[in-house]
């Protein structure tokens, strides 16, 4: 992927794949160049079946205890290797917050968290989806942020993170069957930009994770059915967001929908919400759509998103408020 972001992004949504597929084989090309790479998982090990196959004396398996796993990554780390923690993140980011908060974010080392189930995805409940994650991580300093859709993304971001200083938190989905989004080479990934999906010129849709593809399928119907023309962008990183990205948005745009799978405050739209505000830069409409303030209970990521107000209809509903019907 290397083509840069100011041209159109090409799609394929015909084409399913396995993000942990990709961490997994990423990792085990990276850890045969790299003899310093250390993997550790808290009983999630089955995903990295490549790396640890190939590199066994450097996968750590803890057994269900993500704080102790991210303890042992801060330690070596703390000895020049470059450790990756894949896991949940409902519980990497909640029931193992203070460590990565003060054994990884306070010396600031190179630790990769990277996992599954952000947002109302698994249908496991609200024990086991990640919704406030991204609100704990982006408020962490040192942490860079992202929640990535495309699974071929992956790992073109783990192979960009080796040469960080600091830690890293990459969010997913389910990453058992994911879209890829973005045809290869059709656009450019870099930690700290987003990418423009499909340029438009009534408003911006703001997406991130698994909600890129339904604001792509969104700006299609408002397109189709209402005449208007909705920018898409995939604002991958959360932290640093791309502020230069944002200002040139609400300057040719002016108006914005932020659509995320996670609690409407605290997210994407939050950190949007605070260039805004801290450029004195005015809309001539927002809209934030996310997860209320509830617990979601059970049922499939799709339904939980028309339930709550922030699926494919309601996107489209809130685009079409905020520019009025044309002709």
């Amino acid at each position: 992927m290397s083509v840069t972001t100011q041209q159109e992004a090409s799609f394929t949504f015909g084409e399913m794949l396995s993000s942990r597929t990709v961490i997994g084989q990423t990792l085990k090309e990276i850890g045969d160049a790299n003899d310093n790479l250390w993997v550790l998982t808290p009983d999630i090990g089955a995903t990295l079946k490549e790396f640890r196959d190939a590199h066994p004396d450097r996968f750590v398996d803890v057994g269900l205890s993500e704080q102790a796993c991210v303890g042992i990554a801060a330690g070596l780390a703390n000895e020049s290797n470059i450790p990756v923690v894949s896991g949940m993140l409902p519980f990497l980011s909640m029931r193992a917050l203070e460590q990565v908060r003060s054994d990884i974010c306070y010396p600031n080392l190179p630790v990769k968290i990277v996992g599954t189930h952000g947002g109302l995805v698994g249908n496991g409940g609200s024990t086991h989806y990640a919704v406030e994650d991204l609100g704990l991580m982006t408020s962490l300093v040192n942490m860079t942020v992202t929640s990535i859709g495309d699974p071929l993304m992956v790992g073109e971001v783990l192979r960009q993170s080796m040469s960080m200083s600091g830690p890293l938190y990459i969010r997913l989905a389910v990453g058992k069957k994911d879209k890829v989004i973005y045809e290869p080479g059709s656009v450019d990934v870099e930690i700290g930009k987003g990418i423009t999906a499909r340029e438009g010129e009534d408003l911006t849709i703001f997406a991130h994770g698994e909600t890129v593809a339904q604001a792509l399928e969104a700006a299609d119907v408002l397109a189709a059915d209402h005449g208007i023309s909705a920018r898409v962008v995939d604002m991958f990183t959360l932290k640093p967001v791309d502020e230069d990205l944002i200002v040139r948005c609400a300057e040719e745009t002016g108006r914005f929908v932020v659509v995320e799978d996670h609690l409407a405050y605290g997210g994407l739209a939050s950190q949007i919400s605070e260039v805004l505000a801290d450029r004195q830069i005015r809309l001539d409409g927002f809209r934030r759509l996310g997860i209320p303030q509830v617990f979601a209970g059970f049922g499939e990521a799709d339904e939980l998103r028309d339930k709550h107000g922030y699926g494919l209809r309601a996107t489209v509903e809130a685009a079409a408020a905020i520019v009025g019907e044309k002709g």
